[in-house]
Order: structure tokens, then sequence, then C-alpha cells
């Protein structure tokens, strides 16, 4: 991809912030100084980047000059030795780059709430949506994340039916975006007595976590509802009427929160979920254009698109919406999905890119 439309644009784009800067004027308003600085600081560092990822462009290419030529067998190999520590550093730095020419996502630093769901498969379904979680619950504690469960539902053999959980920590929604869609599993069930591989569904849907400010629920569009708790008894049961369902009129979106112990935790949890469902509907709405020409590469993320296989007896996972491929499971399943993650940000930003050029 030729990034030097976007490096010349940004460059005019730093002469017009630095004009701004000069300007005694803009001072009177505190707040649109603060966010001058700010973009002036951004761009002033991509810029400074991108002169960095040069010298060590031609730091290669001196290097790559001087063992071709073979001339002093003392610089050759001096230059062969630093090669490859130059060629690591470059593939991250213009990530980065690439990365920074974009403008920033407003939901990306934001905390995240993740609902899995168990697809079709029964209770290999419901086994499946468990491991799902114990993957994302292995990637976050890694991540320095941490998690709230806010509802569950177990199914049989240990499994989930429904758990929704939030996410908090740098850049969540950023990195887990790509999350959402259907994930297939294939693999002989522990429940198989002959061997047979089955195939089971989840669906995942990442959310960014709504604030107040972002949309007003007002008391007359919501009917809150109490309840007792559901789930297994012994000590632990839950014999209080604290589970929360809210009903949204205008949508019919329904929400219930029962794992908290108070009727109040619950119904601000279930809130908190409601919000985050309504702002996901009306920024699909406000970027429909953009999720079309997403699709075309990344896929929707759509509940009920296939995104990702998970092979058992191949050791194999398959992200269908970049064709990309990995043969470490048994990793991934324990949280170690980074590389992957990477790979999909990198395919979204690179379409995100070519946009700017329409």
């Amino acid at each position: 991809m030729n990034l030097q439309p976007h490096l010349d644009r940004l460059q005019k784009r730093f002469a017009e912030l630095e004009t701004r800067i000069a300007s005694p004027a803009l001072f009177n308003d505190h707040a649109q100084a603060q966010a001058v600085l700010k973009e002036h600081a951004q761009v002033k560092a991509t810029l400074a980047l991108q002169a960095q990822i040069a010298r060590l462009e031609q730091a290669i290419a001196d290097n790559q000059a001087l063992i071709s030529a073979d001339d002093d067998p003392e610089l050759t190999a001096l230059a062969r030795e630093e090669l490859p520590a130059l060629e690591q550093q470059l593939p991250a730095l213009r990530q980065t780059l690439l990365t920074n020419l974009l403008p920033p996502d407003p939901n990306d630093s934001r905390d995240t709430i993740i609902e899995i769901r168990a697809g079709t498969g029964g209770d290999e379904a419901g086994i499946f949506s468990a491991d799902l979680f114990r993957m994302y619950t292995r990637h976050a504690e890694t991540a320095g994340w941490h998690i709230d469960v806010m509802n569950s539902s177990p199914s049989t053999m240990g499994g989930y039916k429904e758990i929704i959980f939030t996410v908090s920590g740098d850049d969540v929604f950023k990195k887990m975006r790509f999350e959402s869609g259907v994930h297939r599993v294939q693999r002989v069930p522990a429940t198989e007595s002959q061997g047979r591989i089955h195939t089971s569904t989840a669906t995942v849907a990442v959310l960014p976590e709504a604030r107040e400010v972002d949309l007003v629920i007002r008391p007359d569009e919501i009917r809150v509802e109490v309840c007792r708790a559901g789930g297994p008894g012994g000590q632990g049961v839950n014999t209080t009427d604290s589970a929360v369902q809210i009903l949204h009129l205008p949508t019919g979106l329904i929400v219930r929160c029962q794992d908290g112990r108070s009727q109040l935790k619950n119904r601000d949890k279930a809130m908190n979920i409601l919000r985050a469902r309504l702002l996901e509907q009306k920024q699909n709405e406000e970027n429909a254009q953009y999720a079309a020409n997403r699709k075309q590469q990344i896929g929707s993320g759509d509940r009920n698109e296939k995104i990702r296989t998970y092979n058992y007896p191949q050791n194999r996972i398959t992200d269908h919406r970049i064709n990309y491929t990995m043969y470490n499971l048994e990793a991934f399943m324990e949280g170690d999905i980074e590389e992957l993650l990477r790979a999909l940000q990198a395919a979204d930003v690179e379409l995100r890119l070519a946009g700017l050029d329409k």
C-alpha cells in the first residue's frame, strides 16, 4: 500500500496545527486549545515514527548492499550480524504507523461487554461456550484486564447456555471487536462413545460499554420486573427476589441479570447491558455504509456469520474473514490469541486506509 498520500496529508495538517498554535487567540478557548495541542502531539509523533522507519529502512538497505558487495570481510560480517535485528524491528513499527494514520475510533478505549451463547450442537455447544469464556478469561489475565460476570445461565456437562461479562482495561474494545460472530468447533465430544467428530457452534457479541451520556433511557421506556434467581440449590441458593428483568418498550429488547446477590446491583448490570445493546443498534444504523465496505474483507461481525473454525483433530484455527490459519489450538484455547487479534486489526486498518483514498 502506498502511504505517501496519507503522509503528505498528515504533513499538511501538521503545518496547519503549527499555525493555529502560534496564534494567541487559540488559547482564549481552553477546551479548543487542549484539543489542538493533543492533535498536534499525535501528528508530530506519527511523523517522527515515519522518520524512524525511513532511517531503519535505509540502514537495512545499506547492510544488504555491504553483504552483496562483499568487498570487506570484516564489514560484511558486521552487516550480516546486524541485519536480522534491524529487519525484526520493521513490521511492528509499520503496523503502528498504519494505525496512527487513521482517525481514532471513540469506542477503542471503552470497557466492553461480551456475550457468549450456545448455538447448535446441544450439550457440546454449551461446553464450547464455556471453553470460549475460559479462553477470553486467560487472555484478559495476560493483558492485565479485569473480567466481571454480569449474568450466566449454566447448561449441563459444565457448559453455558449463555454468559455475559464485562472486560475492563486498556484498549479492550479496540482489540476484541472482531470476536463478534459465530464460532464453530469440530471435535469428538466427551459424550461421544463412537469417536465421531461433531460440529457445534457458539455466538459471540462484543459491545462497547455505553455511558449514560451516549443515550438517554427514560423511565417510561422500560418495564422492570424482579423475581427469585434460579440456579442450583445448596448453601449458595439465592432465596431473595434479586433477579432483575428489564424490557425496553420502544425496541422490545429484554435483559435479565441474576448473578449478583443484590437486586440493586443486578438492576445496574442489566441497565449497562441494555445501554450497550441500544448503543450498538444506534451505531450500526449510523455506520451502515462503513459496515458494508468493511464486510468485504473483515466481515460484519454479525452474530449469524461464521467467522472462525476450531478444528481439534487438525490442531487448527482458521479465521474465515481474512483466510488466516494457525496450528496451535491448545495454546490458543489457553488465551494465546494475540497473533490473530493483530492480524484482524491489520486487515481492518488496511481497509480503512483504502477508504480514505476514495
